[in-house]
C-alpha cells in the first residue's frame, strides 16, 4: 500500500490538538527529541544561539520548530502540506514566535545556499521517494561546518510490529486508518551514513530513539486513544519517548557538512 502523504492535509489543521493522531509525535517525542539535540548543539555550538539560523525540513504544524525558536534560533520551516504550514502560522502567531514557515518539498529547498548554521529533519526521511536529493539539499543550504540533526525509523523486524503492525495496521491500535509509513522506505543507520557521506556531512553520531515504557500495557493506552477513551498526547506521555540503548525502532543523531 504507497504512503498517503496527503493525510496531512487532510487532519492537520489541528496539529497542536491532543485527540488528533499526530499529536503522538509531540507527546513525548518532541521533548525526547529535542532533549538530545540539545545537547548535541551544546557541544558543538556552545549555549548562545541568538542570531544562528536554523532550517526545520518538514516542519509539519511546528512542534521543533517552536522548540528552536524559544531559545534563539531564526527559523525557517518548510513543508509540502499547505494545510500543516497554516496551522504552524496560527499556533506560532499565539506564542508570538517569529518562526518563517514555507511551502516547499525537501527535493526542492525554497532557500539560499550555504545559508543556515543548523538544519534538522525529524520524521521524514522514511516518507521520501528520493533520500539522496533531500539529503543534497539539506547539504546545499548548510554553511560550511553546519550541523545536521536528524530521526528516523529504522528497517528491522522491531520498527516492522511496532511502526507498521501496531502503530499502521492493527485495527484496535492504528492512529490512522491509511497507510503513513511504507517499512521498505525505512533506512537502517548504516544505510543513511553512506547517503550523508556521499553529500559531504559526515556522521558524529547515532543513538536509539523509543519508547522508554516498559510497562506492556501501554499497548491498552492505544488502543484506549483509537477508541478516543485517551488522547494521543497523553498515549505519548505514557510510552515516554526518548533515547534509547536500542536502534531498533527508530534512531537520531547528527553530521556536520564537511
Amino acid at each position: 500500500m504507497p504512503i498517503d502523504n496527503d493525510v496531512y492535509d487532510r487532519v492537520g489543521a489541528t496539529w497542536w490538538d491532543e485527540d488528533n493522531p499526530l499529536n503522538m509525535l509531540h507527546g513525548s517525542l518532541t521533548p525526547g527529541r529535542f532533549a538530545y539535540f540539545r545537547e548535541v548543539l551544546a557541544q558543538r555550538l556552545g549555549h548562545d544561539y541568538a542570531g544562528l539560523r536554523a532550517l526545520d525540513i518538514g516542519s509539519g504544524g511546528g512542534f521543533l520548530a517552536e522548540e528552536f525558536a524559544r531559545i534563539g534560533f531564526r527559523v525557517v520551516g518548510v513543508d509540502p502540506s499547505v494545510v500543516s504550514v497554516d496551522a504552524a502560522r496560527r499556533h506560532a502567531a499565539t506564542g508570538d514566535l517569529d518562526i518563517d514557515y514555507r511551502i516547499g518539498a525537501g527535493e526542492r529547498l525554497p532557500v539560499p545556499d550555504n545559508t543556515y548554521d543548523v538544519a534538522y529533519c525529524c520524521d521524514v526521511l522514511e516518507h521520501v521517494t528520493d533520500l539522496d536529493a533531500v539529503i543534497g539539499e539539506t547539504a546545499r543550504a548548510l554553511k560550511p561546518g553546519g550541523l545536521y540533526l536528524f530521526d528516523t525509523i529504522n528497517r528491522t523486524m522491531v520498527s516492522r510490529i511496532v511502526a507498521i503492525k501496531i502503530m499502521q495496521e492493527w485495527r484496535l491500535t492504528r492512529l490512522f486508518d491509511t497507510a503513513v509509513h511504507d517499512w521498505s522506505m525505512c533506512i537502517r543507520p548504516d544505510e543513511l551514513v553512506v547517503a550523508l557521506d556521499r553529500r559531504g556531512l559526515r556522521t558524529g553520531q547515532v543513538v536509539g530513539l523509543g519508547p522508554r515504557s516498559k510497562n506492556p500495557l501501554r499497548v491498552l493506552d492505544m488502543a484506549r486513544a483509537a477508541r478516543g477513551r485517551l488522547s494521543w498526547g497523553e498515549a505519548s506521555r505514557r510510552l515516554d519517548f526518548g533515547r534509547t540503548r536500542t536502534t531498533a525502532i527508530s534512531y537520531m543523531g547528527y553530521a556536520v557538512k564537511a
